[in-house]
């Protein structure tokens, strides 16, 4: 029970972030053009966010691991970009608006891998990792999405955009709050490994090709991120739809974390990582060649459970298994930056060149390719892991 109450800050700070990020992330464009700049200003000015994960994550990750106190850093980081939350009330300009985005995104990009980060600590006792209790900690995340997803959409559709920097303001409180409601939890007992490096983790080429998988998954997955909504009403699926359609990936990736603990356990993880990419083979041909029917539509954001929520949690298992102790934040933190740093920027800024020349649909078909490179680097994952060692294969991760 005890352990029960330690987590719910953790669900609290997943429910309030994804919150955050489900009304933030669709609608900072709708904002700026709202403010009458320009479709130019308005790319640079959304590109803030995937540029400070390219360093912000593992600047904070490499503190917490030198320190120790993750939460506390949690607290200072939540505090600060509340605060910065607060200064988009006044009119700064283009320039002065993109610094307060700067400071707030350098804060904020770091929440997750610090807090995945915290919470291993908890969910990793006896070298296992709880697959039960991590999934019913992420489920609120996602949950948090989906309210504010339909909840600010609606508003604003009402009451304009005006009140976008009230909506921010509101979601980072509840962020701020969360975090204050956290276990003071330091990992004292590995004081020893304060400097711990993360260079010979780095060496080993399983880890090596675990993050060339994971970059070129969710690299394929930028295509849905950004792309996703403009190409289907280029289609003309009404944004009802479309909404609908997002839901759809979001409600089955709730349930997904709900019952992973069952399935998980049945294949080795990186038998799981194989099989994610795979499935994402299969949901970019279909979204590529068959968007044009309703009902493959509705299958192919079915397989957001798999290429998304089964994905996340097998990467997070790993990370903590690679970056044990006082490398976790480090790992987790280099997760944020090769996997969605890099992805958020290139992936953004190769699509647009990709759409305009050949139209919004190729951008899936690239994505596609992306994730048929991501197969072979996770199947090359899988051999290493069950290559003979001294004698003996590798000793698979072990979950609860």
């Amino acid at each position: 029970m005890n352990s029960k109450r330690q987590l719910l800050p953790f669900a609290a700070l997943s429910a309030g972030y994804f919150a955050h990020i489900g009304f933030f992330n669709p609608y900072l464009p709708l904002w700026l053009q709202d403010m009458g700049l320009s479709l130019l200003t308005i790319s640079v000015l959304t590109a803030v966010q995937a540029t400070t994960r390219l360093f912000a994550p593992y600047a904070w990750g490499a503190l917490s691991d030198r320190t120790g106190e993750r939460v506390k850093l949690l607290r200072i980081g939540a505090g600060v970009a509340f605060a910065s939350a607060c200064l988009l009330f006044w009119d700064w300009g283009p320039v002065g608006l993109g610094l307060v985005l700067l400071l707030m995104f350098t804060h904020t990009s770091a929440m997750m891998p610090m807090s995945e980060a915290a919470m291993a600590h908890l969910v990793s006792q006896g070298g296992a990792f709880d697959t039960k209790r991590y999934g019913r900690v992420r489920l609120w995340g996602s949950l948090g999405f989906l309210v504010t997803v339909f909840a600010a959409g609606a508003w604003f559709e009402a009451f304009g955009m005006r009140h976008f920097p009230g909506w921010t303001v509101m979601t980072l409180g509840a962020v701020l709050l969360s975090v204050w409601c956290m276990p003071d939890i330091k990992e004292s007992g590995l004081a020893a490994q304060t400097h711990a490096p993360v260079r010979p983790v780095l060496r080993q080429e399983p880890v090596q090709w675990f993050f060339a998988s994971t970059f070129f998954h969710v690299l394929s997955h930028i295509g849905i991120y950004v792309f996703f909504s403009l190409y289907l009403d280029s289609l003309g699926y009404s944004k009802t739809m479309i909404g609908v359609l997002w839901a759809v990936s979001v409600a089955v990736e709730i349930v997904w974390f709900f019952t992973q603990s069952r399935w998980l356990p049945r294949m080795p993880l990186t038998a799981w990582l194989v099989l994610c990419s795979s499935v994402m083979v299969l949901r970019m041909g279909l979204t590529a060649h068959w968007a044009d029917v309703l009902w493959v539509l509705l299958l192919a954001q079915t397989l957001h459970a798999i290429t998304f929520a089964t994905h996340h949690t097998v990467c997070i298992a790993l990370i903590s298994h690679h970056f044990p102790g006082r490398l976790r934040g480090r790992g987790q933190a280099l997760y944020t930056v090769i996997a969605y740093g890099f992805t958020g920027v290139i992936g953004a800024l190769l699509g647009g060149l990709i759409s305009e020349r050949w139209g919004l649909q190729s951008v899936f078909w690239a994505s596609l390719a992306s994730s048929g490179v991501a197969t072979a680097a996770a199947c090359k994952v899988w051999r290493l892991q069950h290559r003979p060692a001294q004698g003996r294969p590798d000793k698979p991760v072990k979950l609860t």
